[in-house]
């Protein structure tokens, strides 16, 4: 079939396009790295450094709880993500495998809970967690983002081991394994491209959520980074140089991780989005 060159004004438009698009994209994280150096009554002049310093980071670790909300951040992001991760694959892998009563009810349940926005939740949550004694528990935080995480991801690891032939399964039960050992030691293996993605998203779900972190925990020594970051700004105005600090050194642990997992992302989407 016959191409069809595209024009040297469509291309220019189109680089330019891509250009302006990548900027916008850029400025962001740009303005925030730029300004974390500058002194705080240099936030928004228009020099990139004109007074290079570090004062916002030895503000942000030394005179606040940051460490604290670290700390606390990191005890529920692991929290989150093992046990989210956990429960997703097993929960997809039955979806996947098993024909149960109550099979389809539970996939809408799973749906459904996606369709809540998060403030209508705040407020049966708050009164289950103050019911159970877990407010201001990084416990009750984990089960909250769990709720959160679990749903979605194991509609998404359905659909992957939907994608694992069934012919695997059944050599495991020929040699002698149990369904948990044929999910652990046969399936597991060939599951993690869709287990980055699935634990990708639990990581976010915990690391940037605010809501409820905010709404379930009180006293500065127990925010996570996500809350922490809110006591930079007040009534009387915001310190854009240690909020600024404070979310470059917040982005760090978020970009490792996505280092780690990127080149699982793609080939876990797309195989959790098609059934063979």
């Amino acid at each position: 079939m016959r191409t069809r060159k595209r024009s040297a004004a469509a291309s220019a438009g189109l680089h330019a396009g891509l250009i302006v698009g990548t900027a916008v994209a850029l400025f962001p994280p740009l303005w925030l790295l730029v300004t974390s150096f500058k002194p705080k009554g240099e936030a928004f002049s228009t020099a990139l450094v004109k007074d290079f310093t570090l004062d916002n980071y030895d503000h942000v670790l030394a005179d606040t709880y940051f460490l604290d909300w670290f700390a606390n951040s990191l005890l529920v992001v692991v929290g989150t993500t093992v046990i989210g991760v956990f429960i997703a694959a097993t929960t997809g892998y039955a979806l996947s495998r098993f024909r149960f009563p109550g099979m389809r009810p539970l996939l809408w349940v799973l749906l459904i809970t996606q369709m809540f926005p998060m403030a209508v939740l705040i407020v049966p949550l708050y009164n289950t967690l103050a019911t159970l004694g877990l407010l201001n528990q990084p416990v009750g935080l984990i089960l909250t983002y769990l709720t959160v995480a679990v749903p979605f991801c194991a509609w998404m690891m359905k659909g992957f081991f939907d994608t694992v032939p069934v012919s695997i399964d059944e050599s495991g039960r020929v040699d002698g394994l149990s369904p948990f050992g044929t999910f652990w030691r046969l399936i597991m293996p060939l599951a993690k491209p869709g287990l980055a993605v699935t634990g990708f998203y639990t990581f976010v779900t915990a690391w940037a959520e605010v809501a409820y972190a905010t709404a379930f925990m009180t006293g500065e020594e127990n925010l996570t980074l996500a809350g922490g970051l809110q006591t930079f700004v007040n009534r009387y105005g915001a310190d854009w140089g240690s909020m600024t600090a404070a979310a470059v050194v917040i982005a760090v642990p978020a970009a490792v991780v996505f280092g780690f997992a990127q080149r699982h992302l793609v080939s876990g989407m797309t195989a959790g989005a098609v059934k063979s």
